[in-house]
């Protein structure tokens, strides 16, 4: 049985990968689960648990589903204390590529879901007074990389909804953190989608390939879970964490590009900016 210090999750993305992680941990340390995806299932974890999880078959990207699962969710457990924007897609292609309907849907999940579920979550977690969401982003979100500038797209759009939410919901005692995770052992790369190839890439992809073919080992996915439990143990967490050495790296490497750029161009920057009285004011032709 929890505790009664136990804390309640919401976690969409939990069947599988690292979501599965995040739920197996919560649940192994006492507290409760709501374990959403597609296709949740009570038989999707061990039956010890027992009432302690409650899985919930939901679409995040129908958003109308997603407030009824939320509402269904504190009915349940009388609270929630702990939201994790989990669930993503990725599609692989280059950005000339992709079509209408394949560019609108990578960011139907990875943004317009979390979107959804967070909106939720702060009408419940605004009254309780108390909350954390957590943004599960990605290295995609430091940066555009060839072949992955929609799934960055999502993640940039991710990012700063969740800046401007985490200065909104302070005011009511609500936290708010974004997770960058590195590469971990799960069927995101497998499941992934991918355009149709354009020939002019060729070359490109080729040399991808031969990057890829090079590539890192992946870690696993119960690493990523400590470090979850850890951010929301914490009683100040950070807007932004990033997991793996890589990323943590890489976030130094871009940060450091950009601001090279920045002020290689500061002369031109400040130029463009010289105030002026309102147009239209006195004096005006």
């Amino acid at each position: 049985m929890p505790s009664s210090s136990a804390r309640t999750w919401f976690i969409t993305g939990a069947s599988r990968g690292l979501g599965r992680a995040y739920a197996v941990a919560a649940l192994e340390r006492g507290d409760r689960v709501v374990a959403v995806s597609r296709s949740a299932a009570r038989g999707d974890f061990d039956e010890s648990h027992g009432d302690r999880v409650l899985p919930l078959a939901v679409d995040v990207t129908d958003r109308a589903a997603v407030f009824a699962a939320v509402a269904t969710a504190a009915e349940h457990f009388g609270r929630l204390d702990i939201v994790i924007n989990n669930a993503g897609t990725m599609s692989a292609g280059m950005v000339e590529e992709f079509t209408e309907a394949e560019a609108r849907a990578q960011l139907e999940v990875n943004f317009f879901g979390a979107l959804w579920v967070s909106q939720a979550a702060m009408g419940l977690m605004r009254e309780q007074g108390s909350g954390h969401i957590v943004q599960i982003s990605s290295i995609g979100g430091l940066g555009g990389f060839p072949s992955t500038g929609l799934y960055s797209a999502s993640k940039f759009a991710l990012e700063g909804m969740s800046e401007a939410l985490a200065m909104e919901a302070a005011v009511f005692g609500v936290k708010v953190s974004i997770v960058q995770p590195g590469g971990y052992w799960t069927d995101l790369y497998t499941s992934m989608t991918s355009t149709t190839p354009a020939e002019p890439y060729g070359p490109l992809r080729e040399e991808l390939a031969r990057q890829w073919a090079e590539g890192s080992i992946d870690s696993d996915p119960r690493l990523a879970a400590e470090a979850m439990l850890r951010l929301v143990d914490s009683e100040e967490p950070p807007l932004r964490l990033l997991l793996g050495s890589m990323v943590y790296d890489l976030a130094f490497d871009i940060s450091r590009r950009r601001m090279e750029v920045w002020a290689g161009w500061e002369e031109v920057s400040r130029a463009a900016e010289h105030a002026i009285p309102a147009p239209g004011g006195e004096g005006s032709p």
